[in-house]
Parts: C-alpha cells; structure tokens; sequence
C-alpha cells in the first residue's frame, strides 16, 4: 500500500513540473512574437513618416448653437377639475306628490322654466275660496266708499270693509306663492343633465331623489387646489395655461379667484380660472391641467438641462472658442436661476453670440482642438 502510495505522488510531481515547463516556453515564444511586431511596428512607421515629424492632431468632433437671450418662464402645474359656471342643483321648496315630470336627462331648459310639479290641488281650492271672499269683499268696499264720499255712514264701516278687502289680497298672494313652492323651477339656463323625480313619489327639499340638475356649460370653470407654499407666489389675474389631455387643446387665460382659506386637511388653497366652452366641448368634472405662471425673466439664457455639468466647484458648461484658424474649447462656470420642462434659466457666464457645445463634450477637457 505504501508503494503504491508513492507512486501516485510521484506522477503527480512530474505532471506539475511539466506543467510549468510548457508554461515558460509559451511565455518565451509570446515575448518573441511581441519583439518581432515592435520591429515590424518601427519599421512601417519609418516608411510613413520618414522625416519623423509629429502627426497632426485631429479635432473632436461637437455641435454648437449661438448663445441667445430670451424670455424664460416659470410655471407652477397643478391638477384641476372641469365644472360649469352654474351647475345647479335644483329640489322644491316644500315637501309634496310629484304630479307631473316635464323635462328629461338633455333637455335645454330657459331660466324660469317649470321642470316638475308637486300635488298643490288644495292650495287651488283654497285659491278659488279666497278669489269668491275677495269679489265679495271689493263689492262690500266700493259701496262702503261711495257711501264714505257722501258723509254716510260711520268711518269704522269704511275701514273695516277696507281691511277686509285688503287682507283677502294678501291671503289671496300667500296661496298663490305657495303654489308657485309646489313647482320646481329652473333658476338658469342649460340643459338638464340629471332626472331622479318620478311621478307619484314624494319629494321634498334637498333629498337626493328630489334634485333635478342643470349645467350650464357655456362658460367652464376650472378648480384646482394649489400647495401653501405657494400662497405668496398666486395671485388674481396670474396668467394661466389650461390643457386638456383628453382633447389635446391648451387655452391661455388669467386666474380670477385665489382661495385666501388654507385647507388644514391637506394644506392647499384653491385657485380657479374662466374660459369659453362653447368651441371645445368640454365636460363636468373633466380632468385639466393648469400652469401658473408665478416668475419671468425677459433678460435670461436659456439652455436644456442636458448641456449643463457640475462638479465640486459648482456648474459649467463648455464653450467653442476661436484660437486663430482653431475651434478651442473652453470650460466656462455658471450661475444658474430656475429650472422648468427640461430648460435652465442662466443669470451668469454666458454672453450673447458665444457657441455653446450642445454635443460631443461628454469626458471633455479644456483646451481640446474641436471641430464641427
């Protein structure tokens, strides 16, 4: 067993030695052939450039764009909801049986409009009592004031019959208001969008069942709710651009209310802003965007995001600068304002005419030949 043991580690051994035997010679024969290609290397290069003059030095290639001052905006988007100036919602004003319904969900409805009526046939008697009392009464009255105008007769006669005639009126106007309670009237016009009431059930004021709405949506409102920490950058007659992602349309406009109220829940304000629906087809509660403009500078540099580096030292861009019958690039720090959408606004470092490199100055150094 010993024996056999070693044995085995001998041809072990001898493997490993042949091993790093064949690996010296590979690493032998590698540093020939290295040696053989420097050799053929000079050579050429002896062929090409005889006199042993410096190759020129090709430029990198890069975009530029001329520096241009402009006016740079600042807007504020937040999320709003589409409504009708007037969407009303409209109930009676007394509790009764619905009788009769006269418009549907679409009708187009004018302001004082009767839209449904409520069972008022006893005020309708009682209207029809009170008109006999009062024909009664005016007779009693007329003839009590001819006799009065003949010194006939006493002034209580006169006046009693006065005052019953008078307050007969006044009865006679409280039936009739109270009729005009039993009918649910329009107060503007639109169409109607919403018809819950039904003939022969109950109604009565501002149950849901009971509610007929209408919208007018010739002028739309759009509402949003705005973050406190813009509260001291909002005000009336900000202007304002309102999109519409459903129908792909913007509309510029100028907000014409801003909440003064903080909600404590979700410490927002509203702000809410007016256009004419009438071309656009818009729709209640439909979703909008709305992009208040709350800075701008007439005098700015305005650049993409994307031409814009940085570092410890602060930002910088770099620049094409001529260096006799050469194009030099020069790495040029600047101060920066607001950002919006993808465009810096640039307050410093940059003058009107110089060619910014928009493309090709990723790994870039200054001083480097550059060619466009």
């Amino acid at each position: 067993m010993k024996k056999l043991i070693y044995t085995a580690v001998a041809f072990v051994f001898m493997v490993s030695c042949s091993q790093n035997t064949d690996k010296k010679a590979e690493l032998e024969k590698l540093k020939s052939e290295r040696d053989q290609l420097n050799i053929q290397i000079e050579q050429l290069s002896a062929e090409i450039n005889p006199t042993g003059e410096k190759a020129e030095v090709k430029g990198i290639p890069v975009s530029v764009t001329d520096a241009e001052g402009c006016v740079f905006n600042h807007y504020i988007k937040v999320q709003g909801i589409v409504d009708g100036d007037q969407n009303i919602a409209v109930s009676p004003q007394m509790a009764g049986l619905v009788t009769a319904v006269y418009v549907q969900e679409g009708t187009q409805v004018k302001k004082g409009q009767v839209l449904a009526e409520l069972d008022a046939q006893v005020l309708k008697q009682t209207i029809e009592e009170v008109k006999t009392q009062l024909e009664l009464a005016n007779n009693i009255f007329e003839k009590q004031s001819a006799l009065w105008d003949k010194k006939i007769g006493s002034e209580v006669q006169y006046l009693q019959a006065k005052n019953s005639k008078e307050s007969l009126e006044r009865r006679l106007s409280t039936v009739e208001e109270q009729i005009k309670m039993a009918q649910i009237v329009s107060p503007i016009s639109g169409t109607v969008e919403s018809v819950p009431v039904r003939v022969g059930q109950m109604a009565s004021p501002g149950t849901p069942n009971s509610i007929i709405r209408v919208i007018n949506m010739n002028v739309a409102k759009i509402t949003a709710e705005v973050s406190e920490a813009h509260s001291t950058k909002i005000k009336d007659g900000d202007p304002a651009i309102v999109s519409f992602p459903d129908l792909g349309k913007e509309i510029e406009t100028k907000l014409n209310f801003t909440s003064r109220f903080i909600d404590p829940t979700n410490r927002t304000f509203k702000v809410e802003c007016k256009i004419s629906a009438r071309e656009i087809g818009l729709r209640a509660n439909m979703i909008a965007y709305v992009r208040i403009k709350d800075y701008t500078n007439e005098n700015a540099f305005c650049i993409p995001v994307t031409y814009i580096q940085g570092n410890q030292e602060g930002k910088f861009i770099f620049i094409a600068k001529q260096n006799g019958n050469e194009w030099i690039s020069e790495k040029r720090n600047i101060k920066t304002g607001l950002d919006y959408d993808g465009t810096v606004e640039v307050l410093e470092g940059i003058t009107a005419g110089e060619k910014i490199i928009t493309a090709g100055f990723l790994n870039m150094t200054e001083g480097q030949k550059l060619t466009f």
